[in-house]
């Protein structure tokens, strides 16, 4: 089936952040994700998973193990297992990107 944000699990997150479920299995997940202007997530670490992100519009805020790292459209980011990190949207203009995932983080979110 041809996925859209119109017919994919559609979750929110943090602050107000929206998720779009377009593939999750057990070794893959596909989500698109938005983010409104000055929100972030919590700072965290995937035992197992490691995660790329793809910037579709506008201009990400990532700290991985301390370093912040300005990704813009276009761009994309890869983040290894272990190294515990956040993304942070701190311009005035939504954000929306792709993280793949492998494996899922589903169960794989370590809080620090």
């Amino acid at each position: 089936m041809i996925k859209t944000k119109e017919n994919s699990e559609h979750y929110f997150w943090g602050e107000q952040c929206d998720s779009w479920i377009f593939h999750n299995s057990e070794n893959l997940a596909v989500k698109q994700e938005m983010m409104p202007p000055k929100t972030l997530e919590k700072l965290h670490f995937h035992e197992l998973a490691q995660q790329v992100f793809y910037i579709l519009k506008g201009e990400a805020t990532f700290y991985i193990e301390g370093e912040k790292f300005i990704v813009k459209s276009g761009e994309g980011i890869a983040i290894e297992p272990k190294k515990k990190h956040y993304i942070a949207n701190e311009t005035i203009e939504n954000l929306e990107f792709l993280v793949i995932s492998n494996p899922s983080t589903d169960e794989d979110r370590i809080l620090v």
